[in-house]
């Protein structure tokens, strides 16, 4: 595990074992899924716990992250396999905290489970 942006959330998972292409995936203003092809189409983002494999796209991806927070509807933390620049980037502009996890790690963590993340915790993801 790494953590990439700091924070202690709690929430429910929302997970996707798909890439997310934030630029042209998330609609801005409601975190609502909107690529019918996504397997979380029609859900929103919002006050989740986002767990997904990696990012995907454009750089500007980070600027639709921030856009996300501005608009309240942002994730309220992100766990991946793999964080690129775009994600990266994104959540920290957004202040969203953000860790990447081992292929092990991502496939114990369940759609709906209730987790808090605690990145300054020597064991960050606890079941709740």
């Amino acid at each position: 595990m790494k953590v990439l942006v700091a924070g202690k959330v709690e929430g429910t998972v929302l997970k996707s074992e798909n890439p997310i292409n934030f630029l042209g995936t998330v609609d801005k203003k409601t975190g609502i899924i909107s690529d019918n092809n996504h397997d979380l189409f029609g859900k929103s983002i919002k006050d989740a716990i986002l767990v997904f494999p990696s990012g995907v796209g454009s750089s500007v991806g980070a600027y639709t992250i921030y856009s996300i927070k501005s608009h309240k509807s942002a994730p309220l933390a992100m766990i991946c396999k793999k964080a690129d620049l775009t994600v990266a980037t994104g959540c920290a502009l957004a202040n969203i905290p953000l860790i990447t996890i081992s292929d092990k790690e991502f496939d114990s963590i369940k759609d709906g489970m209730r987790i808090s993340l605690d990145t300054d915790s020597s064991n960050p993801i606890q079941n709740q």
